[in-house]
């Protein structure tokens, strides 16, 4: 929807085919993957100032019975949910 307003700001429609990453940047909107990676971010720290009892904590911290090559790399996305935007230079780690 957000990229929809965009192209209406800029006068464009679909058929002018001009890439969204070109109209995101005219205005100098964040790429969506940033986006995303702040909003990881804004979780990770709610999740860590919750309780310790909290099912949220437990479920950050679960460890999952398996053979680790079926397992997700839980190390990495740790590491990756602690990491902001590079734009906006603000990391938790």
């Amino acid at each position: 929807m957000e990229t929809k307003m965009l192209r209406w700001m800029v006068g464009v429609t679909r058929m002018d085919r001009i890439r969204n990453d070109a109209i995101r940047q005219k205005f100098g909107v964040a790429p969506i993957a940033y986006e995303m990676r702040e909003a990881r971010l804004r979780w990770h720290d709610h999740v860590l100032r919750g309780k310790e009892d909290s099912i949220r904590k437990i479920g950050l911290n679960f460890e999952v019975g398996v053979h680790p090559d079926l397992a997700l790399d839980q190390e990495r996305w740790r590491h990756d949910s602690g990491t902001a935007d590079p734009a906006t230079k603000w990391d938790k780690r």
